[in-house]
């Protein structure tokens, strides 16, 4: 009867045990997940080889213009939640600029490894960021993504593409695009950029 007893109670303490084993296994994948959801994905940036190196030295360099908004960056303002970013995500840096004598703040997202997709196509090409934004913004997120490399050094925003009240303001440090190749992607694609 007392042995009846103890396996009873051994086997009640084994089937806990084990509940509360698969509960603890869940909490801590969980929270594995939460991490790698947010853990940066890093890359080994080879160098080129000599052979590649010798070929682009010889080679006029091209040019690579990428749209800012929306293909490099997602951004959104106070308290306007943008569709293209899943609620609750944090943003990579958080700017605050003065638009009208008005403090704005602006939640930037940077596109999934923009910083490594940037390092390498800047051994290929020469980039410039373009965007319909104000300079005042446009310049801080372009800063933000150079991040002291100096491989964004051409910009180009509002105030410099012609419009009805502002024709010919566009300055002539893009060739003309007669000699350029285009590709204009559609509205939540992932790249749009003119090769020169």
């Amino acid at each position: 009867m007392m042995r009846t007893q103890c396996l009873l109670g051994l086997r009640t303490f084994v089937a806990f045990a084990a509940k509360l084993w698969s509960f603890f296994i869940y909490l801590l994948r969980r929270q594995i997940r939460t991490v790698i959801q947010y853990q940066t994905v890093r890359y080994d940036i080879l160098p080129l080889s000599p052979v590649s190196r010798n070929r682009l030295s010889q080679v006029k360099r091209k040019i690579l213009v990428l749209d800012l908004d929306e293909t490099l960056i997602h951004s959104h303002h106070d308290g306007v939640l943008r569709p293209t970013v899943r609620p609750g995500t944090p943003p990579d840096f958080i700017l605050k600029v003065v638009i009208d004598k008005h403090p704005v703040r602006f939640f930037v997202h940077k596109r999934p490894h923009v910083d490594f997709f940037l390092e390498v196509v800047s051994q290929w090409y020469e980039l410039v960021v373009f965007t319909a934004s104000m300079e005042i913004y446009g310049s801080a997120v372009a800063d933000k993504l150079d991040n002291s490399r100096s491989i964004l050094k051409r910009r180009y925003y509002r105030q410099t593409m012609p419009s009805p009240s502002n024709p010919g303001s566009v300055t002539p440090a893009i060739p003309p695009f007669s000699t350029c190749f285009r590709c204009w992607m559609p509205s939540g694609s992932p790249l749009m950029f003119v090769l020169c």
